[in-house]
């Protein structure tokens, strides 16, 4: 019995919720303009209204002349009926129940006469015009609407039909009620057929236009690569061998002199510098989305500490550490900043991964540990720079991040292709510690160069 409880409690869920969707489908005001047409624009919208005005004359003709009604209830039944072909027009569900009420007045008006046997073989309950009406104002419903609600005014038409024909009834009358409710079914399947030609005509459109963005893309994207392909195997492979001519040249001569040295040293450091380089530059190339906007790790966009760094722009070095540390400190998080040793410029590969570091440090303190202090020390030595970013443990439970997690990883993989060591984890149990040794000395002229973006 249970199973059976639980199997009618779920039908009847389902047939509430079908119910408040077609209420709320039908029992709605909302405008839906019919949209003009492609080649005649608004050549439709006078033909209805035309129709409508002869459907009227023809409507009262009827009304007045066979049905006998009064001027005042004959003039009321057909203006309803025909004005609500033109309200449909822009407002199709109340136009239905304006057709539905007026033809329910006529068909009440007309069965009083009936019922008196003052007309004979009346068509009733829906006469000649009122059907012609109520046939265009489903067929502009149905040109509109989603199927569901076309399906649903339909259903309830021949539910009053057969209720006003079938329970109530009436004396000498030729009946109307299945003509009528055929032809309206064959309006709306017009009209629902119409609406989905027109629907998928829309939507070839589209795909058509997509098609042909996505071919111009793909084509673009294409000649870009093609074009980091001639860098990367001409040029980059030129400048590498230059950097290693450069740094083997000196062993090659026997008591070379100190000039000479330094001009080859300056020879390999303009090399790798020219890599590196030319390696932000194939990162661009091979970029879906050179000029959209991004994370900090590798694709350009906005940084914790407010720059935006855009394909072209100048890379931070660590003259920009201040500017960072102050915006970090605006998110709301205390940080403080310790130098030591003497301060001096760095090859550009160290200072950018140095700040880079620091900045990913800081946002997954602002991300992973809120409420905490953090505190960012710097020490120069002669092999390199050692940077250390520590934080003490969160005063509130972090939020759930929806991020990749792939910052430690990145930070690694910056410090590793400098030749250097970067550890992560808990110290001393106050907190989290990430601790790097950036060394001065470049990396091997085939390794790949320092860039900002993905490793």
């Amino acid at each position: 019995m249970s199973r059976l409880n639980r199997v009618a409690d779920k039908g009847a869920k389902t047939v509430l919720r079908w119910l408040r969707v077609l209420r709320g489908d039908l029992l709605t005001a909302r405008s839906d303009p019919l949209p003009p047409s492609v080649w005649l624009r608004w050549v439709p919208h006078g033909f209805v209204c035309l129709a409508a005005f002869g459907l009227f004359l023809g409507d009262l003709n009827q009304l007045q002349g066979y049905g006998k009604l009064g001027h005042g209830d004959s003039l009321l039944v057909a203006g309803g009926q025909c004005g609500a072909a033109v309200l449909a027009l822009r407002r199709p569900v109340p136009a239905l129940w304006l057709s539905i009420n007026s033809s329910l007045a006529g068909a009440a008006l007309l069965r009083r006469m009936l019922m008196a046997g003052q007309i004979d073989g009346f068509p009733w309950p829906w006469h000649g015009w009122g059907i012609a009406a109520h046939l265009l104002v489903l067929l502009l419903l149905a040109l509109r609407v989603p199927t569901r609600v076309s399906v649903a005014a339909l259903a309830l038409t021949a539910l009053l039909t057969y209720v006003i024909q079938g329970l109530w009834g009436a004396w000498n009358y030729s009946p109307t009620g299945q003509t009528a409710v055929v032809l309206f079914a064959v309006a709306v399947v017009l009209g629902v057929a119409l609406r989905g030609r027109r629907e998928a005509r829309a939507e070839l459109v589209e795909q058509t236009t997509l098609t042909a963005e996505e071919r111009s893309q793909r084509t673009l994207l294409e000649e870009r690569s093609r074009i980091a392909r001639e860098l990367h195997d001409v040029v980059a492979h030129h400048m590498s061998v230059i950097s290693i001519q450069a740094q083997v040249a000196p062993h090659l001569v026997e008591n070379p002199s100190e000039e000479l040295k330094e001009n080859l040293a300056g020879i390999r450091q303009n090399a790798v510098d020219a890599l590196t380089e030319l390696r932000r530059v194939l990162g661009v190339l091979r970029s879906e989305h050179p000029g959209g906007t991004g994370d900090h790790e590798g694709v350009p966009g906005p940084h914790p500490d407010g720059s935006v760094t855009a394909p072209h722009a100048p890379q931070p070095t660590l003259d920009r550490l201040g500017a960072l540390v102050e915006n970090t400190r605006t998110a709301g998080l205390a940080v403080t900043t310790e130098i030591t040793g003497e301060r001096r410029p760095l090859p550009p590969g160290v200072e950018l991964s140095a700040y880079r570091i620091v900045q990913e440090a800081l946002s997954n303190v602002l991300r992973h540990a809120p409420g905490a202090t953090a505190q960012v020390r710097l020490a120069y030595d002669r092999g390199g720079l050692r940077v250390e970013v520590l934080n003490s443990r969160p005063t509130r439970e972090a939020p759930l991040s929806s991020g990749a997690g792939h910052g430690l990883l990145g930070m690694r993989e910056r410090a590793a292709m400098l030749g250097g060591t970067l550890t992560a984890g808990p110290w001393t149990g106050h907190g989290y510690k990430v601790e790097a040794h950036l060394p001065l000395s470049a990396p091997h002229a085939s390794d790949p160069p320092p860039q900002d973006g993905p490793a």
